[in-house]
C-alpha cells in the first residue's frame, strides 16, 4: 500500500512539473542547405535538444495550466558551415496568444532573425544560466543564449497583453543577456551597432522608458479589443480602433522602430476580419491607420476594406 501510495504521489509530481511550464513549443530545423556529406543525424539530434530545452525549463515562477501555455516555434535554417561544427543560420521566432472565450490564437510575435551563428557538437548539452550567459566557448554559449532570449521575450510580449508593463521583468532577462552576451568575431546581433533590425534594437525598444506607451497599446488591443469581441464586437472594435490610433501617433513621434513592425507583422487578416463588417466610416478610418502602419500591408487592406 505505501509503495502504491509513493509511485501515486511521483505521479501527481511528474503532471504537475509538466503543467508547471510555460511553453509549448515546436523546434524545426531545415538543414537542406548543408553540403550532403554531413550525417544529417545530428541536426535530428540538435532538433530534440532544443525542443527539450525549451520545453521543459521553467522560465518563470509561475505555474501555467495545460491550457494556458504559449504555443511558439522556432524554425532554424541552416545556411552554411563556417568551419567544422560551427554554422551560420537565421531563425524565424513565432507565439501565438488566445483571446478570450474562444479558440482562436492571435499572432503575437513573428520575428526573424537573419544573422545567428553558433556551435554544436552532437550531444553536448544545451545549458543556460542567467548569471553566466557566455560560458566557456562563445559560440556554444550562444546557441541557448540566443533561444532564451527569444523565450523570455515571448513571455515579457504575453505578460503585456495580460496587464500593463507585466511583461518588464522579462525583458529585463532578455536585456541581462544582451548584456552579457557572447563576444565573437562570427557572432552578432547582440550590438546596437549589427543592425536596426536585430536582438539589441528589438529589446532596447520594449526596455526604454521613451516607449512605455508600447505597452500600454499591447494591453489595450488585446484586453479592451480582442478579448471582448465575443461579448460586444462593436465596443471591442472601437477600442481596437483607438488603440491604432496610438500606435499611430506612436510611430509618428518615432518613426522606423523595432516594435512597430513587430506589432504589426502577421496581424493583416486578424485586423481585415474585425473591420471587414463594419460601418463605413470605421472602415475609413481604420483604412486610413492601417496603410500608414503596414506599408506591406497596405494593398490587401485597400482590396479588403473598400
Amino acid at each position: 500500500m505505501a509503495k502504491k501510495t509513493f509511485i501515486f504521489i511521483c505521479t501527481l509530481f511528474f503532471f504537475g512539473s509538466l503543467c508547471a511550464q510555460e511553453l509549448q513549443v515546436r523546434v524545426t530545423i531545415n538543414a537542406s542547405a548543408i553540403n550532403s556529406t554531413v550525417d544529417k543525424k545530428i541536426f535530428v539530434t540538435l532538433q530534440n535538444q532544443l525542443n527539450n530545452f525549451l520545453n521543459s525549463r521553467k522560465w518563470t515562477n509561475d505555474n501555467f495550466k495545460q491550457n494556458e501555455k504559449i504555443t511558439c516555434s522556432f524554425l532554424l535554417t541552416l545556411q552554411s558551415i563556417v568551419e567544422p561544427n560551427v554554422y551560420k543560420a537565421s531563425l524565424i521566432v513565432q507565439a501565438g496568444r488566445p483571446v478570450h472565450s474562444s479558440t482562436y490564437q492571435s499572432p503575437l510575435i513573428n520575428y526573424q532573425d537573419q544573422d545567428f551563428t553558433f556551435k554544436y557538437v552532437e550531444y553536448q548539452p544545451i545549458d543556460f544560466n542567467d548569471n553566466q550567459v557566455q560560458g566557456i566557448d562563445p559560440l556554444i554559449g550562444n546557441l541557448s543564449a540566443t533561444f532564451a532570449y527569444y523565450a523570455y521575450t515571448i513571455l515579457g510580449l504575453n505578460y503585456d497583453t495580460f496587464s500593463p508593463k507585466g511583461g518588464d521583468p522579462y525583458f529585463q532577462k532578455a536585456l541581462n543577456i544582451i548584456n552579457n552576451a557572447p563576444e565573437s568575431s562570427s557572432i552578432t546581433g547582440w550590438k546596437l551597432f549589427d543592425g536596426l533590425r536585430n536582438r539589441y534594437w528589438l529589446n532596447e525598444n520594449l526596455v526604454n522608458n521613451k516607449y512605455n506607451v508600447i505597452h500600454d497599446i499591447f494591453y489595450s488591443y488585446y484586453r479592451s479589443g480582442l478579448d471582448s469581441l465575443v461579448a460586444s464586437d462593436t465596443k471591442a472594435r472601437e477600442n481596437v480602433l483607438k488603440t491604432l490610433t496610438r500606435l499611430q501617433t506612436f510611430d509618428k513621434e518615432n518613426s522606423n522602430t523595432a516594435i512597430v513592425q513587430l506589432f504589426m507583422q502577421s496581424k493583416t487578416i486578424e485586423l481585415i476580419g474585425i473591420f471587414k463588417n463594419t460601418t463605413p466610416e470605421i472602415k475609413a478610418k481604420a483604412l486610413d491607420i492601417l496603410t500608414n502602419l503596414d506599408v506591406s500591408g497596405a494593398q490587401r487592406y485597400k482590396e479588403e476594406l473598400k
